[in-house]
C-alpha cells in the first residue's frame, strides 16, 4: 500500500474486485434474464424488487466499507491493538444489520408493491420474489462484511472466488427452478428468489472460511467501535441508499406514462451495470489505497491515486458512452424484445448515456473524498446527486414529456462534477501544498 508504484497497486488489486463485482451483479440481472422468458410481468416485478436488493446491498455493502476503511487505517498508522475488537465487532454487524433489515422490509413489502404497481400479477410475484430474497439475506449481509475486510488486507482473489462461486450457482439453479427442470417443481418467480440466496449462502460460506483463517477472532464486541464502522461507512451507505430512494421517485414518475417505462429503467440498471462495475471495483480499491497513504501522510500519493482513478473511469464512461449511444436496441434485446420496450427504451438509453463522462469523474471523487478523511463532502456530493437534483428535476421535466424526464440524468451529472471540483480544489492537503509553494 505504501511503497508499490500505485499504477501497478491499482492495476494488481482492481480486477479481482471488478471481476467479484461484476459477478455478484450477475444475480439480479441472470434472474431478470431467466424470468423475462418465463414472465414479461415477472419481469416487470424484478425491475420492482431491484431498488430493495440496492438498499440491501447498500447498508451491507456499505459497513463493510467502514469495516475495511477502520482496519486500513489501523495498519496505516502500525495500530494493531484494537483490531481484533474491530474486526469482531464488524462480523456482529453482518447479523445485526441482515436481521433489521429483513424485518422492517417484509413489514413494508405490500405497502410498496401496491403503490407501485397497478397490475396484480406484477404486485403478486414481486412479493413472491422479495419475501424469499429478504428473509434469506443474511448470505449477502455477511459475505459483504467479510468481502470488505479480506480486501482491506490486500486479499481480493478469495471474494473473487466466493463471488464465481455464488453466481454458477445461481445460473444452474435458476434453469431448473424456475421452468421445472430435472424433476423439480416449476417454481417461477419464487425459484429464482430461491436461486439467488443459494448463490449467496455459498458466497457467505466461502469468505467466512477465509477470514476465520486469517483473522484473530478473539476480541470482544464494542458499541463505540459499530458506531465507528458505520461513520466510516455513512457515506456509502448513503450513496446507495440513496439510490434506492431515487429509483423507487422515478418508478412513480414513469409510471404516470407508461408501466414500459418503468421497465426500461429496471433494464437500464441492469445493462450498465457491465460498464459501471469496473468504476465501482475501481472505487472500493483506492479507498483503502487513499486511507492508508492519507494516514501515513503521504499526500502525493494520494494525489496520484486519484490521478490514475479518473483516468481508468472516464477511459471505461467513454467505452460505455459509445456502446449505448451505438446499440441501445441490441442492449434491450438481451431481456426482451417487445417492440413497446424497444421503442420506448432506444432513445431513453442514448439521452442516458450522455452522464456516463461527468458521472465517471463525480463518483470517484466521492470516494476519494471518503478515504481522505472528508467525508462530510462526500456525503454532500451524494445527497446533491440523488436527492436535490435527480428526482426533482424529473418532476419538473415530466410536464414537458417522457423525453425529457431521461435528460434528468445528464443534466444532474454535470452539476454534480462542477460542485466535487469545487470541493477538491478547497481540499485541505492541496491548501497546504498550495501554501507551501
Amino acid at each position: 500500500m505504501g511503497d508499490m508504484p500505485i499504477g501497478k497497486l491499482l492495476f494488481r488489486l482492481s480486477p479481482p474486485v471488478m471481476l467479484a463485482l461484476l459477478i455478484q451483479s450477475i444475480y439480479n440481472i441472470v434472474d431478470s434474464y431467466f424470468v423475462a422468458q418465463y414472465s414479461l410481468s415477472g419481469l416487470t416485478a424484478l425491475s420492482l424488487v431491484f431498488p430493495i436488493q440496492l438498499l440491501a446491498t447498500a447498508l451491507s455493502t456499505g459497513a463493510g466499507t467502514g469495516l475495511g476503511i477502520l482496519i486500513a487505517r489501523m495498519d496505516g498508522c502500525g495500530d494493531i491493538t484494537a483490531q481484533r475488537d474491530t474486526i469482531k465487532s464488524g462480523l456482529w454487524l453482518g447479523v445485526f444489520n441482515f436481521a433489521l433489515f429483513a424485518c422492517v422490509s417484509l413489514a413494508v413489502l405490500e405497502g410498496y408493491f401496491a403503490l407501485s404497481s397497478d397490475q396484480p400479477m406484477v404486485r403478486q410475484q414481486g412479493v413472491q420474489y422479495a419475501q424469499v430474497v429478504l428473509a434469506g439475506s443474511l448470505g449477502l449481509f455477511v459475505e459483504s462484511h467479510c468481502t470488505k475486510l479480506l480486501q482491506a488486507r490486500g486479499n481480493t482473489l478469495v471474494p473473487m472466488l466466493a463471488q464465481v462461486t455464488g453466481a454458477a450457482i445461481n445460473i444452474v439453479l435458476d434453469s431448473i427452478l424456475i421452468f421445472g427442470r430435472l424433476g423439480a417443481p416449476a417454481l417461477g418467480v419464487t425459484g429464482a428468489a430461491l436461486a439467488t440466496v443459494a448463490g449467496q449462502w455459498a458466497a457467505m460460506a466461502i469468505t467466512l472460511a477465509a477470514v476465520c483463517r486469517s483473522c484473530d477472532l478473539t476480541g470482544r464486541v464494542r458499541l463505540h467501535l459499530c458506531a465507528g464502522i458505520y461513520r466510516s461507512g455513512l457515506a456509502p451507505i448513503a450513496m446507495q441508499s440513496l439510490n434506492t430512494l431515487y429509483i423507487v421517485g422515478l418508478n412513480l414518475i414513469l409510471k404516470q406514462f407508461t408501466e414500459d417505462a418503468v421497465t426500461v429503467l429496471g433494464l437500464y440498471y441492469k445493462l450498465q451495470t457491465f460498464f459501471f462495475i469496473p468504476l465501482m471495483g475501481l472505487q472500493q480499491v483506492i479507498v483503502p489505497v487513499v486511507s492508508f497513504n492519507h494516514s501515513a501522510g503521504a499526500e502525493d500519493r494520494v494525489r496520484e491515486t486519484l490521478r490514475w482513478a479518473v483516468g481508468i473511469s472516464e477511459a471505461v464512461m467513454a467505452a460505455a458512452t459509445a456502446v449505448f449511444l451505438l446499440a441501445p436496441q441490441a442492449l434491450l434485446r438481451i431481456f426482451s424484445a417487445s417492440p413497446s420496450i424497444l421503442a420506448t427504451g432506444a432513445p431513453a438509453l442514448r439521452i442516458i448515456c450522455l452522464s456516463f463522462l461527468p458521472a465517471g469523474i463525480a463518483m470517484t471523487l466521492t470516494v476519494f473524498f471518503q478515504g481522505s478523511g472528508q467525508s462530510r463532502q462526500s456525503i454532500f456530493i451524494i445527497v446533491l446527486r440523488q436527492v436535490v437534483l435527480l428526482v426533482p428535476l424529473a418532476w419538473v421535466f415530466h410536464f414537458a414529456g417522457l423525453t425529457y424526464v431521461w435528460l434528468t440524468f445528464p443534466v444532474t451529472e454535470v452539476l454534480s462534477v462542477l460542485c466535487a471540483l469545487a470541493f477538491y480544489r478547497g481540499a485541505p492537503f492541496l491548501s497546504k501544498r498550495r501554501n507551501a509553494e
